[in-house]
């Protein structure tokens, strides 16, 4: 049995005892125990199959019995535990990912006495040796932690004592909430959320959003197992009654819908920065005499050329100028100049993924060196670093060794520059923003998280969580608890909506609309099923919110276009007439009111209009095209001849090129509409069929200009063999 039938077969089983169907998940789980030959569990099942068969006889009998609801949820409780032992079973046996490959070697991980782990841990030492012993202690304990799969007692009083030690280090501690975060993840367990549930409560703010982070994803993936869990579902509520962490908690689910956006931020980045940087490069190169700055040592003052080179580029001028506002608003941009930087062998050891920066990591030390000041010091400004991630700034300290000592003195000197004056930014914001800190904490945790199943070389052994649509507000358990409070809703509704994942958008403002109505919000809804493609549900939602009389000429136009788009030009006629009546000299609006009469047939009113734009915009290319257009359908062949011609000049289009060929046609000139014809059919992506399609459609009107019927196919043939040339 293969990984992906187990895996298939367990979530089958998970989905009949959420749907509350006992027998279906008994069957699947007999059949899961005995194909596969484990006979271990079979006892267990037997005892919770005949529990259950008892308790429906009582219950046909009509007997009473108060505890009935209680023993029913418990069979369903102990029903998932025995699916997951027998699932983690298979896993342990099967199972070719590198987790379990780690976990068949568990043994070199196990704790067997605590207190002496503990006390080992705790120890003050400034021996480097020391220190680096009780590094891999921490990082044994991560494993430890990560290959459990129900925390025993004992463990428990254990990792409390841990949590609460003075003496060990934040960046350890939250470094543990991965390792339960990681092992929740492989195997539920109650005492694991109840673990994160308390880290969250820690005054030290790293601890609280990676526990935060670790309780979203855990309750997104089990939301359809927590009914059965009234422990869970009441912190949960005992939390929400905090005004913090409702703030804590849009935060992170808008930061995680924002991770999902990194590699089309990625692929932006790579289409349109960089090929701006390249076109200036070379000029760049000569202008600011870069061999001699390697000799002469670089100024203090910038050559206030380089900006006017930028300058010159207003396109790149432009899209930095985004990127820099993404960049401060928490979007990933540097996971692409990172990417290459993971290979170094710190990276080798999984736990060192989710490692929290410590400039005094042993690490780094055995690395770098870093009884060398100046490294020390480059270690220490980029533990400061606001806007990079944990993993991000291993990747930079790590790769000061491939850098020339000379180079680290002026990389170091900008850098410190840079922190400082963006660590004033940070403590002017901070004052306004209590929340900046822990944003930020929580923002490079997910930077994190997303670099291990996005960069990792095994990362295909992992599911990978931002794969998931993180569509929070339709969950159970969650859903509930952020529809309590709309603004909240509310607020991660506009950021689909701003990001443009309109059908996400579109669940959250049709929820929202259901209890109260809201002009802007019926727009929005309406401007989601337009980009979706529904015009007819666009068209119903902008007709609601004409009832509010917000933004009324918009509104008209959006009305107008989708009855376009359902090939209604009438009615989408009498709602451009209506904008014309409120604002006279709207071109756009002129131009729609034309392309409507031009599918009407109206062709010499649709001229009017065209005409109008020209008047009032002269030179505007895009009116050239439907007045040369209309000029043919109405028989003004010289007309169509000069608007076609300006179009000519200007990269022609394969349909300009057609119209064109279609003018001298009717003008009697054969040999150059043949011409005109080639020209088409040679564009790229524009083949024979394409071509064919096209003329057909345009056939009617050819005829009725005066094109003789029995020169159409002789025409085409002289075009086929062209193609075939």
């Amino acid at each position: 049995m293969d990984n992906t039938d187990i895996k298939r077969q367990y979530r089958t089983i998970c989905d009949h005892l959420a749907k509350r169907r006992l027998k279906s998940a008994f069957d699947q789980l007999e059949k899961l125990i005995l194909t596969n030959a484990l006979g271990l569990f079979h006892d267990q099942w037997r005892e919770l199959n005949q529990t259950y068969h008892y308790m429906l006889q009582y219950t046909v009998e009509g007997i009473r019995d108060p505890e009935r609801q209680k023993i029913y949820r418990r069979l369903i409780d102990s029903t998932y535990e025995l699916a997951d032992q027998v699932y983690e079973a298979l896993r342990l046996k099967h199972a070719s990912s590198v987790e379990y490959e780690k976990k068949r070697g568990f043994k070199e991980h196990f704790i067997s006495d605590f207190d002496s782990f503990l006390s080992q841990l705790e120890a003050d030492t400034e021996d480097p040796k020391e220190a680096r012993q009780k590094h891999q202690q921490i990082r044994r304990l991560f494993y430890y932690l990560w290959f459990q799969d129900r925390f025993s007692e004992q463990g428990l009083l254990f990792l409390g004592r841990f949590m609460n030690s003075p003496s060990i280090l934040i960046s350890y501690k939250a470094f543990v909430i991965t390792a339960v975060s990681l092992s929740l993840q492989r195997q539920f367990d109650e005492q694991k959320f109840f673990f994160l549930f308390n880290a969250y409560e820690s005054e030290e703010q790293q601890i609280k959003q990676r526990a935060l982070v670790g309780l979203l994803l855990a309750l997104y993936q089990y939301d359809s197992r927590l009914p059965f869990y009234g422990g869970i579902t009441g912190r949960l509520k005992l939390l929400n009654d905090d005004p913090e962490f409702k703030r804590n908690l849009e935060r992170v689910i808008i930061q995680l819908i924002r991770a999902k956006e990194t590699e089309k931020l990625q692929q932006r980045i790579r289409d349109e920065i960089m090929p701006e940087m390249i076109k200036i490069s070379e000029h760049l190169k000569d202008k600011i005499e870069l061999d001699s700055l390697m000799e002469d040592g670089i100024s203090e003052d910038k050559n206030p050329e380089w900006q006017e080179m930028i300058e010159e580029s207003p396109v790149l001028m432009n899209k930095m100028q985004e990127f820099s506002e993404l960049q401060m608003e928490g979007a990933d941009v540097f996971l692409g100049s990172f990417a290459m930087l993971k290979s170094f062998p710190f990276f080798s050891e999984i736990a060192n993924w989710f490692m929290p920066f410590f400039a005094q990591n042993p690490d780094l030390d055995k690395a770098l060196d870093l009884s060398d000041d100046l490294t020390r010091r480059f270690v220490e400004v980029m533990g400061k670093a606001p806007l990079l991630c944990n993993s991000d700034k291993y990747s930079f300290s790590l790769s000061l060794s491939q850098i020339p000592q000379q180079n680290r003195e002026f990389m170091f000197q900008g850098m410190q520059a840079e922190m400082d004056q963006f660590q004033e930014i940070e403590q002017d914001e901070a004052l306004n923003d209590p929340g900046r800190i822990a944003g930020l904490l929580s923002n490079q945790y997910i930077q994190d998280l997303y670099r291990f199943y996005k960069l990792h070389p095994r990362r295909h052994d992992f599911d990978d969580l931002f794969g998931w649509r993180f569509d929070f507000h339709n969950k159970l358990t969650l859903g509930a608890i952020l529809k309590e409070d709309r603004a909240i809703v509310r607020n991660i509704g506009e950021y689909y909506f701003t990001k443009n994942y309109f059908d996400e958008a579109i669940g959250i403002f049709e929820y929202l609309l259901t209890d109260a109505q809201d002009g802007e919000l019926y727009q929005k809804l309406a401007f989601c099923y337009q980009k979706s493609g529904n015009y007819e549900k666009a068209l119903d939602a902008y007709q609601k919110a004409e009832l509010y009389d917000l933004n009324r000429i918009w509104n008209l136009k959006k009305i107008a276009l989708c009855y376009r788009n359902l090939k209604q030009p009438l009615k989408a006629l009498e709602y451009y007439n209506e904008v014309e009546a409120l604002d006279h000299d709207d071109l756009s609006n002129h131009l729609n009111t034309g392309h409507c009469l031009l599918e009407l047939g109206r062709f010499d009113e649709a001229l009017q209009y065209y005409f109008k734009v020209e008047y009032l915009k002269p030179g505007n290319r895009k009116v050239w095209r439907p007045i040369g257009w209309c000029s043919f359908l109405t028989g003004k062949q010289k007309q169509a001849e000069s608007y076609f011609e300006k179009l000519m000049a200007e990269n022609p289009s394969q349909h300009d090129l057609m119209n064109m060929g279609h003018v001298q046609w009717a003008l009697g000139n054969r040999k150059a509409a043949l011409d005109y014809y080639k020209q088409a059919i040679s564009k790229p992506n524009f083949t024979e069929a394409d071509f064919m399609d096209v003329f057909a459609e345009d056939l009617p009107q050819l005829l009725k200009q005066g094109i003789d019927q029995d020169d159409v196919p002789i025409m085409l043939d002289q075009l086929r063999y062209f193609v075939e040339e």
